[in-house]
């Protein structure tokens, strides 16, 4: 699919091209020669990704600067929060395919602006009778500045146990930046005849206690000693976490999230996209192998 999208010639314009799903998105692109046009609002942020093409500048916000970046465009990705569908939807060019990146988070028990914004931004791409897909990762692990996992080790080896509540059992399906990747590139070869929603994760679920036991072991790390500890305390004792820096800075919302399922069917992606994403033990093995640098953490 990916040499579908290299035949076409035209360039792919990528909206937050400087974060991390857009940089990683733009250096596969620009390394199998396909043209990329990228849109950000910091140009110094671009820069720091040592990617070469020149950045168009726009503020999601300024309906005009983001019509005169994306004048041209028949390939659109956006790598921004969903909740600027919106904007680019109605600053493309109406023949230009959307692909848009949402997340998972729209399904939550325990809504937040995040997870609200998602939902209004896939509303609004999917009554817009536009052609194109807006893909809802899971948790993004692997990707060069991701800080959930490395975070996550680096607490392992500071702490005696790990409070979880109701011991972890919740389920979670993480997915590697790569195969995030993968699913824009295979997204951007599709035939879209209108609009469309599809949820990328992980090829199986897994508890968060299991998850954490497999960050351990790939980190080279003890196994952990998971306590169950009931989500109350944590939830009230959560503002500790401002006050130490070995800790993660964890909010009510996220503990709440620790007990729901994040758990999805990706058979429809699958027969899409040809979506095949990688095992947790193979994504986590590529991430500490790869160099890390904490000032993109």
């Amino acid at each position: 699919m990916i040499e579908q999208t290299e035949r076409t010639g035209e360039a792919v314009h990528i909206v937050g091209a400087s974060g991390r799903s857009g940089s990683a998105l733009s250096r596969v692109l620009l390394g199998r020669g396909v043209e990329v046009v990228p849109v950000v609002r910091d140009a110094a942020k671009w820069a720091s990704t040592g990617l070469a093409p020149a950045p168009r500048l726009a503020d999601l916000r300024d309906p005009i600067a983001l019509r005169a970046a994306l004048a041209g465009a028949v390939r659109i990705v956006s790598c921004a929060h969903a909740r600027h569908a919106p904007a680019i939807i109605a600053a493309a060019p109406p023949e230009a395919w959307l692909i848009f990146l949402g997340s998972t988070r729209k399904f939550t028990q325990w809504p937040d602006d995040h997870g609200n914004g998602v939902l209004a931004g896939e509303a609004a791409f999917l009554s817009s009778g536009r052609r194109g897909v807006m893909l809802h990762p899971t948790m993004i692990y692997g990707a060069q500045g991701e800080n959930n996992v490395r975070r996550l080790a680096g607490v392992l080896q500071r702490l005696p146990f790990v409070p979880l509540p109701n011991g972890g059992r919740a389920l979670v399906q993480p997915v590697h930046q790569d195969d995030v990747t993968a699913a824009v590139l295979a997204a951007l070869a599709f035939d879209w005849a209108g609009p469309e929603s599809l949820v990328i994760a992980g090829p199986s679920p897994l508890s968060y206690a299991d998850f954490v036991r497999s960050v351990a072991e790939a980190a080279g790390l003890p196994p952990p000693r998971i306590v169950n500890f009931p989500a109350g305390p944590l939830i009230a004792a959560a503002w500790v976490t401002r006050l130490l820096p070995f800790l993660p800075d964890v909010g009510p919302a996220e503990i709440r999230r620790l007990l729901e399922d994040k758990a999805f069917d990706i058979a429809p992606a699958r027969a899409r996209l040809g979506f095949d994403p990688i095992p947790l033990h193979e994504g986590l093995a590529r991430t500490f192998a790869a160099p890390h640098d904490p000032e993109k953490a």
